[in-house]
This record gives C-alpha cells, sequence and structure tokens, in this order.
C-alpha cells in the first residue's frame, strides 16, 4: 500500500491510501474534497472509502460532498456527528479493503468519538501504519476537550503504545516544531528532542510534512509517550502517571511561543509617524 500525505488548510494532514495491486483507495480524513479529487485523478485510483477520526470539521468537512460525487462511498467513523456517515466502526472491529486490512482502535477524549485506524498488508514487508488523528502528535497530544488525563493515558499507553515499534504515525497535523520546543522545555537536556527540532525547523523551512515518525521513535522524544522518565516527572513535579499527563497537557495547553524580536526598522518607521496616515480612521 502507498500513503499520499495531504496538506490541507492551515496545517491539517489528509491521507490518500492505494491498494496498488487492484488501484483502490481509501481516503483518511477528507477534509477538502477538491484537492483530494485532484490526487485521485493524478493517481488513477477510485476512491471507495472514507476512514474519519472524529467529527471536527477540519477532519470531516469533505464527507458530504464526496458522497454525493461518489454514489456508493462508504463513511466510517465511531461518531453520529460525522458527515455522511455509512458504516459506525466499534473499538478492534476490522476492516478489509483488498490487501489492506484495518483496525480501528478506540482513542476517547479529543472528541467522545475519536478513532484511529491501524492498517497494514498481511505478508508485506513495509510497515504498519497508524492514523492517529488529533491523539497523538509527532512529538505530543491532542487536548483534552471531551475526555479525560485518564483516557489519554489509556489511549497511549495501552491502545496506540501497544501497537508494532516500527508503525508509522501519520497524523492530523503539522505541529511538530511547537510539539518539540515544548518537550525540550520539559527535557532541556534530551538530545534526541534537540536533533528531531533541528531536523523538524528544516523540514518546516523548506516546506516539507514531518509526517510521518515511528512510535519507536516517538517513545523518545515525545513528553506524553514518557510519563514514567524521572526528568519528565521533575519538570510536571508528580510521580503518578496520570498526573504527569494532567500536569503535561496543562502546560502545553498554557506554552507560549518565544515572541519574535520587532524588525528595528520597522519600529523605527512607527517611531517617525510614518505609518501615521495609514492608521487614522476615516
Amino acid at each position: 500500500m502507498k500513503v499520499k500525505v495531504i496538506s490541507v488548510l492551515e496545517d491539517n494532514y489528509m491521507y490518500l491510501v492505494i491498494e496498488e495491486s487492484t488501484r483502490d483507495a481509501i481516503a483518511v480524513d477528507a477534509a477538502v474534497p477538491k484537492r483530494l479529487l485532484e490526487i485521485i485523478r493524478k493517481e488513477e485510483v477510485v476512491l471507495r472509502a472514507i476512514l474519519t477520526t472524529h467529527h471536527h470539521w477540519d477532519h470531516a468537512r469533505g464527507n458530504e460532498e464526496l458522497a454525493r460525487l461518489c454514489p456508493g462511498l462508504r463513511v466510517y467513523g465511531a461518531d453520529e456527528r460525522i458527515g455522511a456517515l455509512t458504516h459506525k466502526v466499534t473499538h478492534e472491529q476490522e476492516l478489509t479493503f483488498g490487501a489492506i486490512r484495518v483496525r480501528c482502535l478506540f482513542t476517547p477524549c479529543h472528541t467522545s468519538g475519536h478513532m484511529c485506524y491501524f492498517m497494514w498488508e498481511d505478508g508485506s514487508p513495509d510497515a504498519p501504519a497508524l492514523f492517529s488523528g488529533d491523539t497523538l502528535f509527532v512529538g505530543g497530544c491532542g487536548k483534552f476537550f471531551e475526555g479525560t488525563a485518564e483516557q489519554m493515558y489509556t489511549n497511549l499507553t495501552q491502545t496506540l503504545g501497544a501497537l508494532p515499534k516500527e508503525t508509522k504515525v501519520f497524523c492530523g497535523h503539522e505541529y511538530t516544531v511547537r510539539n518539540l520546543k515544548f518537550a525540550l522545555k520539559v527535557e532541556p537536556e534530551n538530545e534526541i528532542v534537540k536533533k528531531k527540532l533541528a531536523w523538524a525547523k528544516q523540514r518546516d523551512d523548506e516546506d516539507l510534512p514531518t509526517v510521518p515518525s515511528t512510535l519507536q521513535e516517538e517513545f523518545l522524544y515525545n513528553p506524553f509517550l514518557r510519563v514514567t522518565e524521572e526528568a519528565v516527572q521533575r519538570f510536571t513535579g508528580k510521580t503518578d502517571p496520570v498526573e504527569v499527563l494532567r500536569t503535561l497537557r496543562t502546560e502545553k495547553d498554557n506554552f507560549k511561543k518565544p515572541k519574535e524580536q520587532p524588525n528595528p526598522q520597522a519600529m523605527l518607521a512607527f517611531d517617525w509617524g510614518l505609518f501615521s496616515p495609514f492608521l487614522e480612521k476615516k
């Protein structure tokens, strides 16, 4: 199977997973139909299904239009709030699309109906793939909009953390640089965080995606997967893993990017009143 990483909106990812022998395809979080259909035409594949991780508009807003344009399209998800839903899935339910196998993994917290999708092909040498939506990011995790730290702890340590370590992680947003800046605040001595952050900044400068990572890598630099590490516990002042996670999330929610210094020439122009004509009210 081939995974096409598609950057959309401000910082979202949607994905097109292609079954190469049949040229059938599955979309994950089809937020921008026009862009998706362009790639489907270019790849000369047939869209058979949409897997939606959660109901938020930036992950699900294309479902209705795609269902209208592609008669018989199947739309999978775990939340009745997902538009054009045709198949409601449950935890550990398995789906088959040609040679592609999908295991649905229920991860409530960011939303109460959040579902991740674990994909593989039997007998393939390629690593399996996890489409983690807004539960697990490169270097971070999703906000607890409709759930608890206990739920996220279960999601990260048991449901997703127990997957094969070589699993490729395809998440819902490009938040990597900001996540790793926070990770460095949590663990300032972690050399792997420093290297990954430098790499992510370079990718960002070149307008290239930082996905996928691997689950094995995430355990080395993602503080939300490192809640039993002494340095992370020291940062939070907690030792109970759930409390460490809860504190990390609160700290991350309040984490601000360092303010950029204003341009000196622009500040002089303000001082000299050069912008005044543009600032006066009509």
